[in-house]
C-alpha cells in the first residue's frame, strides 16, 4: 500500500507520531511548541464549540495515567458540575476490579416475557437521557426458531407475552476479546481484570469505531448533552460506570461496576419480576451462574465472530 504524499509541514510544528494521537496529545504538542501565550490565544475558538468540553478536559491525561491526587481533583471537578448543570449533588468514586473475579451473566429466555424492567432500571440507574429514554438493554419480540435479531422487533404496544414470539434482551457481551477494545485509535476503552470493558469518557475522541466495531450494536452515542432532572440524577456514581456522560463520546453497559464491585448485584437483575437474570462469578465453582454453565444447554450470540461474550442464554 504506497503512503499518502505528506503536506509540507514546518518541522518545529510537527509532532511525534509515536502511536495514535488524540486531541489531548495535539493540544499538549502545541502548547509546548507555541509557548503559554500562544497557546491560549490559538486554544480560545475552542470554548465557543460547546459548554461540555472544559480545557482542563481536554489536556486530562488517560485514566490509567493518573495519579489517586490526579483522580481526585477529576471527580471534584465532575462533581461540581454536575452540581453546575444538573442542579444535583453527586459523588463519584473510583470503583476497581476485586481480585479473583471474572463476571458473567446468563438469561434465562423461557420466563424473559418481555416487560422492560430491565430497560427501566438500566435508564434511571445509569442516568441516561430521559427525552430519549436511553437504556444499554434492548429487549427483542422474537419469533420462536431463530436466534437472528434481524428478524425480531424492538417496537411493540401489544398484550405480553405474544404465544408465538420470545423475548431476547440483548446489552454488551463483555466479550472476552472484544472488537471494540481493538480499533480505538485512543485507547479510551479497554477491558479489566474482572472482565468488564470500559470507558472513560474523558478520553473518548467520539470516532466511533468502537460502535461499528461492536457485533451487538451495545454501545450508544452521546449526541446531545443528557437531560435528566436533578431529583431523577442516581447520585451514587463512578467514574468509569454511571456518572453522567458529556456529548459527544460513546457510552455502554459496564455491568452495573458500581453496584458488582460493592458485591451488590446489577440493577437490571433486581428489576426483573421473572427472575430470568443470573449473574455472578465465572472463576467461583459454587456460583449460581456456574451452576448454570454446567447445568444447561447455554448458547451465546454470533458466536462464528469469535468475540466470546460472557452473557449467556438458555431455555428450560
Amino acid at each position: 500500500m504506497t503512503e499518502p504524499a505528506r503536506q509540507n509541514v514546518d518541522p518545529k510544528y510537527e509532532l511525534p507520531m509515536v502511536g495514535p494521537i488524540s486531541r489531548r496529545t495535539a493540544l499538549k504538542g502545541l502548547g509546548a511548541t507555541l509557548g503559554l501565550t500562544a497557546f491560549a490565544a490559538a486554544i480560545s475558538p475552542l470554548s465557543q464549540l460547546t459548554d461540555q468540553v472544559t480545557l482542563d478536559e481536554l489536556l486530562q491525561r488517560h485514566y490509567k495515567e493518573l495519579s489517586p491526587e490526579d483522580k481526585q481533583t477529576i471527580f471534584s471537578r465532575l462533581e461540581e458540575e454536575a452540581q453546575e448543570k444538573y442542579g444535583a449533588e453527586v459523588t463519584i468514586t473510583d470503583h476497581r476490579p476485586l481480585p479473583g473475579v471474572r463476571y458473567g451473566y446468563a438469561i434465562n429466555l423461557s420466563v424473559c416475557n418481555g416487560n422492560a424492567a430491565c430497560m427501566e432500571a438500566c435508564h434511571r440507574e445509569n442516568n441516561h437521557d430521559r427525552a430519549t429514554h436511553q437504556s444499554y438493554i434492548r429487549v427483542f419480540e422474537m419469533p420462536k426458531g431463530t436466534t437472528d435479531t434481524g428478524q425480531g422487533t424492538t417496537i411493540y404496544d401489544h398484550d405480553l407475552p405474544q404465544a408465538d414470539k420470545y423475548y431476547l434482551p440483548v446489552q454488551c457481551f463483555q466479550c472476552e476479546n472484544p472488537p471494540c477494545v481493538d480499533v480505538c485509535p485512543v485507547e479510551a476503552t479497554w477491558q479489566e481484570q474482572d472482565g468488564i470493558v470500559v470507558v472513560d469518557y474523558n478520553w473518548c475522541i467520539g470516532c466511533r469505531y468502537c460502535q461499528a466495531a461492536c457485533p451487538y450494536h451495545a454501545r450508544r452515542f452521546n449526541w446531545r448533552p443528557p437531560e435528566i432532572p436533578a431529583e431523577e440524577v442516581n447520585p451514587n456514581q463512578s467514574y468509569l460506570a454511571n456518572r453522567i456522560r458529556p456529548q459527544g463520546v460513546v457510552e455502554k453497559c459496564h455491568f452495573c461496576l458500581h453496584r458488582t464491585r460493592e458485591g451488590r448485584m446489577p440493577a437490571c437483575l433486581e428489576a426483573c419480576p421473572t427472575g430470568a437474570r443470573i449473574f455472578g462469578n465465572l472463576l467461583d465453582p459454587d456460583s449460581e451462574v456456574r451452576w448454570v454453565l454446567a447445568n444447561k444447554r447455554c448458547f451465546v450470540l454470533k458466536e462464528v465472530l469469535g468475540a466470546k461474550p460472557t452473557l449467556y442464554y438458555f431455555f428450560d
